[in-house]
């Protein structure tokens, strides 16, 4: 468990998706919660990858920030576009370390804290109007009808609007990559899925008799996952992984727009 912990990581990995969650142990005979923070990746093949795992006191920047420096230790490069929730330590941490990666936040996340602002009886109206923006078919469409939709909301739900506005960047970052990656790439949905399973795992245990266990298994969780993965077909082709070779990453579109 420790070798498939801590082996190199070779290639690049364009995506990298990130979440954590919430395990309890024991320390000095008090039960605590701790942060079980998961990292996957997808190599430029279009295979998936559990890139690392750790478990820390809590889900701050400064885990984080050690965590994404371990995974670049290790041989972590090449990335073009990081996935996660808005958690701002994790942001941050991901600004500090993955330098000249974009950020996808996540998509399905967003959407929930936005109708958390909207009355019951209108979210589904708003979660409509919402959608069409991600429904264009490309970024510049989408920040277009992005802008209507602002203003469309902007009397009757003026924070709703003006979380939209501020999100606008972050919750579009997706549609400057191929567009079949799309599906894939707008949130962190491919990573609930294995956290789920995670989370089914660490509730029949309950409260875990120290951190070590509970790294043993999450370790075994994602080792198992890793086996599947490899007999699996690819998650993206690498006919659309090819084309990503074409898209300019964040700061050469940055050097393409000051031109």
């Amino acid at each position: 468990m420790a070798q498939f912990r801590n082996r190199p990581l070779d290639g690049e990995y364009p995506y990298v998706w990130l979440d954590a969650k919430a395990v309890k142990t024991r320390e000095n005979d008090r039960v605590v919660n701790m942060a079980a923070v998961v990292a996957v990746g997808v190599r430029t093949t279009g295979d998936r990858e559990v890139l690392g795992f750790d478990l820390g006191p809590a889900e701050t920047y400064e885990f984080w920030v050690t965590f994404l420096r371990s995974l670049v230790r290790r041989g972590l490069g090449g990335v073009r576009l990081v996935i996660s929730d808005a958690h701002e330590g994790l942001r941050q941490a991901i600004a500090e370390v993955l330098q000249g990666a974009a950020w996808q936040r996540c998509r399905v996340h967003f959407m929930r804290n936005l109708l958390g602002y909207v009355p019951k009886p209108a979210q589904s109206m708003v979660a409509a109007l919402v959608r069409t923006v991600f429904a264009q078919p490309d970024i510049e469409a989408a920040r277009e009808q992005l802008d209507r939709v602002v203003a469309s909301l902007g009397r009757r739900y003026p924070k709703v609007a003006a979380l939209l506005s501020e999100a606008a960047e972050d919750v579009l970052a997706y549609m400057a990559f191929p567009r079949e990656h799309w599906q894939k790439i707008h949130s962190t949905n491919p990573l609930e899925r294995l956290m789920r399973e995670i989370g089914r795992r660490v509730d029949v245990v309950g409260i875990f008799p120290n951190a070590a266990a509970a790294l043993r298994l999450i370790g075994a969780v994602l080792q198992e996952q890793e086996d599947e993965w490899r007999v699996q077909r690819r998650y993206l082709s690498m006919q659309s992984m090819a084309k990503l070779a074409l898209t300019p990453s964040e700061p050469e579109a940055a050097l393409v727009l000051d031109a």
